[in-house]
């Protein structure tokens, strides 16, 4: 079992790991994020990305999503937890809790990177639940089990909500904000929403731990987000990231029992015959065993 681990904002090393490796990865869609650091946690092997790369060079709009995901097939990966700082559109979440997100609403204008498909070959993978029950059920349980180890008074968790995924790299207006409220949303940010899309059509399980670092700005006479607020208080909860992802590795069961390792399997549309072979060599990483 190989657990992937992409890092957001603040978080550009994983402690803990031994027997590290950087890997350059070279991939049909070009370089990933940065390299690949895969080592042993608790005992099973972790593949770990910086999401916006070592220093925080990359924009949102920048990262390479189809590299990242491929990359990580290539290396065997069944299984992705993404972490990442996100915005508040609720009340009762408040700054330094964690929210692991079921649902996703998309307000990207970019969309192309979102799928690995295309170049002559269709696939409509079903999307309605986005996120992976089983990944998220693991981590929401070693979630609780930190939480109350630590004797934590200051991080509250939630078990589901809607992520609202925006473009950026400026945060939303007032009247943005608002709208997403609005519209159901839970919490904002700029990057969970294609890695998940892309984790389902690569067959990897995903899920998110999302750290709410600020209130974005419906809340009156709350202070204007800044990159000093968000830093804050995801730094506060880096640790807490850090020990459960320590357990969560020794707990995941070997064998995957939800449905996302056949997410490809009634998804394909286009001919077998019809698919240039220069697109089935690229994606046969993620395509071999229905294509073989």
């Amino acid at each position: 079992m190989k657990l992937g681990i992409i890092g957001g904002s603040g978080i550009y090393h994983l402690e803990g790991l031994t027997q590290m490796e950087a890997l350059s990865m070279a991939t049909p869609f070009g370089a990933p994020s940065d390299k690949l650091v895969r080592g042993k946690l608790g005992g099973q092997t972790v593949v770990f990305l910086p999401r916006h790369g070592q220093g925080h060079r990359l924009l949102p709009s920048e990262i390479n999503h189809r590299a990242n995901i491929y990359a990580f097939k290539l290396l065997g990966i069944e299984r992705i937890l993404s972490i990442s700082a996100v915005g508040s559109l609720r009340e009762e979440l408040r700054p330094r809790d964690i929210v692991l997100p079921d649902q996703y609403y998309d307000r990207t204008k970019h969309s192309s990177g979102h799928t690995f498909f295309g170049s002559g070959l269709v696939a409509h993978v079903a999307f309605a639940d986005p996120v992976c029950p089983d990944l998220r059920a693991s981590l929401f349980k070693e979630i609780q089990q930190a939480l109350a180890h630590r004797g934590e008074q200051n991080t509250r968790l939630h078990n589901g909500g809607t992520y609202v995924c925006m473009e950026g790299p400026a945060f939303s207006t007032r009247a943005e904000s608002r709208s997403y409220r609005q519209l159901g949303g839970d919490i904002i940010g700029m990057t969970s929403l294609p890695e998940a899309k892309l984790c389902r059509e690569a067959e990897i399980c995903y899920a998110a731990m999302a750290m709410v670092t600020d209130y974005d700005c419906w809340r009156e006479g709350e202070e204007h987000v800044t990159v000093e607020m968000i830093i804050a208080n995801l730094v506060a909860n880096s640790a807490l990231a850090k020990a459960v992802l320590a357990h969560l590795i020794a707990t995941l069961p070997e064998t995957r029992h939800c449905n996302c390792g056949s997410a490809l399997k009634d998804a394909l549309i286009t001919e077998r015959q019809a698919v240039p072979a220069t697109t089935r060599k690229m994606l046969q990483p993620i395509i071999g065993k229905y294509f073989p």
